[in-house]
């Protein structure tokens, strides 16, 4: 039986997703108790689950597994808090401070207004999106990009401008928590 294509891309770019989870985990700082390779091969599970077969290329296949990386952080964050105040049960407090929930860090929230913002870019443009997640997430300079769509650095800036001024403004427009 042949591999399906999120298999081959995995075995492949083994060493430079493991690369990518872990920029990704160290630009969150120590907020977040998983590994690297815990994370790495939970985005393959989750991938490999939704067997996806339209995954053409490299670039395509990496902005992918950042996203899949993306939301599988943001659900530890999740789960993390959920447990610190208690798994749903009611703490009563005679306080009145509106402080945040405990356990839910401003890390925590920017990532999931930012990744909430980069689903609603992915459903208008979702070119930027990748562009986004190869960038930010992945770490991929300009010039990488470039290359991996076959189209003038320059290009890529120019995409990379338009994506951050739609963030901004999806971000600005959402409620805050």
């Amino acid at each position: 039986m042949a591999e399906a294509p999120t298999d081959e891309f995995f075995v492949a770019l083994y060493d430079e997703l493991h690369r990518l989870a872990d920029r990704q985990l160290r630009r969150l700082g120590s907020d977040l108790s998983i590994g690297t390779t815990t994370l790495l091969h939970e985005a393959y599970l989750n991938m490999s689950e939704r067997n996806q077969r339209g995954v053409p290329d490299r670039s395509l296949f990496l902005g992918y597994a950042a996203r899949t990386m993306r939301n599988i952080v943001i659900d530890h964050f999740r789960r993390g808090a959920a447990q610190k105040r208690g798994n749903g049960e009611f703490e009563i407090t005679l306080s009145e401070s509106l402080a945040p929930p405990p356990g839910r860090t401003k890390a925590a929230t920017e990532l999931e207004s930012l990744s909430g913002a980069l689903d609603e870019l992915a459903e208008l443009e979702p070119t930027l999106a990748q562009l986004v997640d190869l960038h930010f997430f992945c770490g991929y300079t300009f010039g990488e990009i470039a290359g991996f769509r076959g189209v003038s650095e320059r290009t890529v800036q120019r995409d990379w401008r338009k994506a951050r001024l739609l963030l901004q403004h999806a971000l600005l427009d959402s409620p805050n928590d």
